[in-house]
């Protein structure tokens, strides 16, 4: 009597683990829910620099060139293709461009050439041939790719809770995804009749999908080509980890991991309205709906603070953000440029997980055209310095001309 008068003693008798507590109060339920329960592991890894992600070109140089894009776009339609600087000057903030729109654009004379317009002196702006070459080039893509982009939209537009989003939404994530910048001013003629135009609970215009059909994510179509998956629900797809250089995690984390990696996958077209907040599982799909994203994106990556506005939509926790940190095997925050920006690790290190976007290929090309500008503007100053030395070098001469015929005269 006196071994079980203590409750604590009484209790580990009975239950000797909470795991076994979960499944004698939720037997009635499927294994999946049970296993949610208790089941969340407070995992914190450091963050380490790789160089490699950080010396992506098409990534560091993405704000510059999305700015340097959209003024390249207001050009390209305008009469004659040039326009006065009265046309952009007060559209630094629309553009994202952090400094005067004519210093920005004087600082790329590759793809922007300045001359003085008709009237009153005021500096125009038109597009260097090699600039118009590149246009051209992304205007084929573009109609080439026309069904790809309907169907990246449509995948990004699946993902959210209702599978409809604002447009506004949209129009902020259109660099990302790859989409022209005209797409959601005709819709009629960018999109199909899956696309319908709705208004949102707050007041606003969103875009909503109609689909039937069962959408598989990249995880899935990956998983099913190695023979691991069949495509049912709730069963468990490892994520791919490609860790970098000198990260070694610990014997805890790396049990965790294991762990979480044999969990059932949940994919980011299904509801998840069975899953409870604070588990792995949830966290799971977490990194599901991440992975998926970064996917659809042509470069594979995002400024963090831009998912911040997807989270209601997306069905994502207040830190979802976390996920960065504690899967850096998946993940990379690169903290360059004065912003974070997340990174998926596996396109860049397995080239056939997901195919190249021919586009990523077009925006290489107007990243080395921006960098033939720091060679114009270097062989400008040095021509200025010349001819500044060459006055100088004449002003002392005729200094010394004058002083000797000074001093002949007095003579």
């Amino acid at each position: 009597m006196l071994l079980f008068s203590h409750p604590k003693t009484l209790r580990k008798l009975l239950f000797p683990s909470k795991n076994y507590i979960v499944c004698f109060l939720y037997k009635d339920f499927p294994m999946f829910i049970r296993m949610q329960k208790f089941n969340y592991v407070n995992v914190y890894m450091r963050w380490k620099k790789d160089s490699y992600y950080d010396s992506i070109e098409s990534i560091n140089k993405s704000i510059e060139l999305k700015s340097l894009v959209s003024l390249k776009n207001i050009i390209s339609i305008a009469p004659n293709q040039c326009i006065p600087i009265s046309t952009v000057s007060k559209k630094a903030l629309q553009l994202d461009i952090p400094i005067r729109v004519a210093t920005f654009l004087r600082q790329y004379p590759s793809v922007f050439e300045e001359f003085v317009g008709p009237d009153y002196n005021l500096p125009w702006f038109t597009l260097t041939p090699e600039a118009i070459k590149l246009h051209e080039e992304e205007k084929a893509v573009y109609e080439d790719y026309k069904f790809d982009n309907r169907l990246r939209l449509k995948k990004f537009i699946l993902m959210s809770k209702y599978n409809r989003l604002p447009l506004k939404i949209i129009q902020g994530m259109q660099w990302y995804l790859g989409l022209p910048e005209d797409l959601l001013k005709n819709l009629e003629a960018n999109l199909d009749q899956s696309f319908e135009l709705v208004e949102m609970e707050d007041g606003l215009l969103g875009l909503a999908v109609n689909c039937e059909d069962k959408v598989l994510s990249l995880m899935q179509k990956n998983a099913i080509k190695r023979g691991v998956y069949s495509g049912g629900k709730m069963e468990p797809i490892s994520f791919p980890l490609f860790p970098s250089r000198g990260v070694r995690l610990r014997r805890k984390i790396a049990n965790w991991l294991d762990e979480f990696q044999k969990l059932p996958y949940v994919s980011p077209y299904e509801d998840f309205s069975h899953l409870e907040s604070n588990t792995d599982l949830s966290e799971k799909r977490i990194v599901s709906v991440i992975h998926e994203l970064l996917s659809l994106f042509i470069d594979h990556s995002v400024e963090r603070k831009k998912l911040f506005c997807l989270r209601k939509y997306l069905g994502l926790p207040q830190k979802f953000y976390k996920v960065f940190e504690r899967h850096p095997h998946m993940f990379y925050l690169s903290l360059k440029n004065k912003t974070c920006t997340a990174i998926l690790k596996e396109p860049y290190c397995d080239k056939s997980a997901m195919e190249m976007h021919p586009l990523l290929s077009l925006r290489n090309k107007y990243i080395r055209l921006m960098k033939e500008s720091e060679a114009m503007l270097k062989n400008r100053r040095q021509r200025k310095l010349t001819v500044v030395v060459e006055y100088e070098k004449l002003d002392l001469e005729s200094e010394e001309e004058g002083t000797e015929i000074v001093e002949s005269s007095c003579e």
